[in-house]
């Protein structure tokens, strides 16, 4: 451990590919920008996105055992590394960093029990990325039906919270009864200028060869969170109307049920089910429609990261964020969540004409300098 304590400690479960990973790993990149010292402590030092990470930040790993994903019934979030907090309670008593700052409920939660059983004079800020109350009743671990009473719990004991929309700020009010001015809403830093390079970066896919049908794209976990079955059925309806291709990039549990659909619809060959990705701004850039289809959110990262490199956009009016991003229906279409034929229309009106303009200066509120200077604001630090 250093001599000179960080003015930041992030705490994050790991860097597996996901929305909340990468836009911590955005946020490392601008505070280090910004001279910032600070540490990315990590539960689990691996994924997809640690390689990202700017080398100005210090990786502190609590090497935890690696989490049962897989079955419906896991312990309460708050204890299930016996090694994090104690670890985390020694590594602030040593380091004492004047702000922790935690992202993802599970981790939001240990900063919180930490920060007091520690006794160090050390802020704690928890960040939530999700609508809570959707998240608890339909994620399929019976252990999150827990969150909402542990938000209520714990929540008020943080010094500081924030949410990533304006939805999630009201719901997380509803849930823990807390004033609404006791959460601040700061928005994801998303669109970065490594976003609209890599945009540019060429793709070898045959897909997107000149005269090839138009490509569909989904971005996301095959989980039941992101409903690409709803996807999927719309693109059917699309392809008895004209011709042209879908493309989903994610991977994850639901890959088998997906490929069931697609085959029974008779679509497998026109859809393409692919893992992650380490460049889906090449994808996005190239498509000629992108679809968020996603039963619930916090603020749907690859939404805005699709406006950002000019593609039009299609989204379900889910629980929370996706109004906000597109100015409820100003910049994309908004349809209601689970409707595969109003996802389809919309995507018929993108593919015969009807497209809407994007205003830049509406995207600079999502930008990593933007984000990254609201966050030091918030947090009473100032960059050197």
């Amino acid at each position: 451990m250093t001599k000179t304590s960080p003015s930041i400690a992030i705490l994050l479960r790991s860097l597996h590919g996901g929305g909340a990973e990468r836009v911590i790993v955005n946020l490392v990149s601008g505070f280090a920008e910004k001279g910032i010292k600070m540490d990315l402590v990590l539960l689990k030092a691996e994924g997809t996105y640690l390689s990202q990470v700017s080398k100005e930040a210090r990786i502190v790993d609590f090497n935890a055992s690696k989490f049962d994903r897989g079955k419906r019934w896991r312990l309460p979030t708050s204890f299930q590394s016996t090694s994090s907090l104690p670890k985390l309670i020694n590594y602030l008593q040593q380091e004492q960093p004047k702000i922790l700052l935690s992202a993802t409920h599970f981790t939001n939660e240990i900063a919180i029990l930490a920060k007091h059983l520690s006794r160090t004079s050390t802020r704690v800020v928890v960040t939530e990325h999700t609508t809570v109350s959707v998240e608890a009743k339909r994620v399929e671990q019976i252990s999150a039906r827990l969150i909402p009473l542990t938000s209520r719990i714990f929540y008020p004991w943080a010094d500081g919270i924030v949410t990533v929309s304006q939805g999630v700020a009201q719901n997380l009010a509803n849930i823990t009864k807390l004033p609404k001015e006791r959460i601040q809403t700061i928005y994801n830093p998303v669109i970065t200028p490594e976003i609209l390079q890599m945009a540019k970066e060429p793709l070898d896919h045959p897909w997107f060869a000149n005269g090839e049908p138009p490509v569909i794209l989904g971005v996301g976990r095959f989980v039941k969170q992101k409903d690409f079955p709803t996807l999927i059925k719309a693109f059917a309806e699309v392809r008895k109307q004209q011709l042209a291709r879908l493309m989903i990039l994610g991977g994850g549990r639901e890959r088998s049920n997906l490929e069931s659909l697609v085959s029974e619809l008779n679509l497998e060959n026109d859809v393409a089910l692919l893992n992650f990705v380490k460049n889906p701004f090449a994808y996005m850039a190239r498509a000629a429609v992108f679809v968020l289809s996603s039963a619930w959110e916090g603020l749907p990262t690859v939404l805005i990261e699709a406006m950002a490199v000019g593609t039009n956009v299609v989204a379900t009016n889910c629980p929370s964020g996706s109004d906000e991003i597109l100015a409820n229906g100003k910049y994309g279409f908004l349809v209601p969540v689970g409707d595969s034929s109003a996802i389809a229309q919309a995507i018929l009106s993108i593919l015969s004409g009807n497209t809407k303009q994007i205003d830049s200066e509406w995207l600079n509120q999502f930008t990593l300098d933007n984000s990254t200077q609201n966050y030091l604001n918030f947090l009473g630090i100032s960059e050197k």
